[in-house]
């Protein structure tokens, strides 16, 4: 009995195939590594900021809410408005500190645009609480931090498209 042991090489006069190379992908250019890294750094500073304004919002409500029994909407607008003018001073002085240097137009931008974004939380607060019951405290936290994640969200874009803009050299 014979055993052929080269049954996985090339036969004689074969030459075995070449081995598919896979070209490598195309490594990004420096500035879109530059502007991705950018935006990140953006998203987490605004992160940290709305995260300590999410906090301020929270504990005021509850305060004024479950602690002092205000109505509810009173509640959540005293609050929304506290935690705008913490949110102000965070994002100008932390978050986007390297942009345009304070000016009338861009407090004025700001406190248009939060009012805007507090009258959205107020808006889908009001549903969650009247139309949707969600009255006890543990729903109407569930409620509250609900509408500052989706009023969040066009805050950030108004704030860095208009507000916290960057100045012409700065591009």
């Amino acid at each position: 009995m014979t055993v052929n042991l080269s049954e996985g090489r090339a036969r004689a006069g074969r030459q075995a195939p070449a081995p598919t190379l896979v070209p490598p992908l195309a490594s990004p250019s420096p500035g879109v590594v530059a502007r991705a890294r950018r935006i990140t750094l953006e998203v987490a500073k605004f992160g940290v900021v709305g995260g300590s304004g999410v906090a301020v919002n929270l504990l005021v409500f509850n305060i004024l809410l479950h602690g002092l029994k205000w109505a509810p909407m009173a509640a959540t607008v005293i609050a929304s408005c506290i935690a705008m003018g913490t949110n102000y001073l965070g994002f100008r002085f932390f978050a986007y500190r390297d942009r345009a240097s304070r000016t009338k137009r861009q407090i004025v931008l700001f406190f248009a645009f939060s009012g805007l974004g507090v009258l959205m939380e107020s808006g889908l607060f009001y549903v969650g609480y009247h139309g949707l019951g969600m009255s006890s405290p543990l729903g109407s936290n569930m409620d509250k931090a609900l509408s500052i994640v989706l009023a969040s969200a066009f805050r950030f874009l108004v704030y860095r498209t208009w507000v916290f803009q960057h100045t012409k050299h700065g591009r």
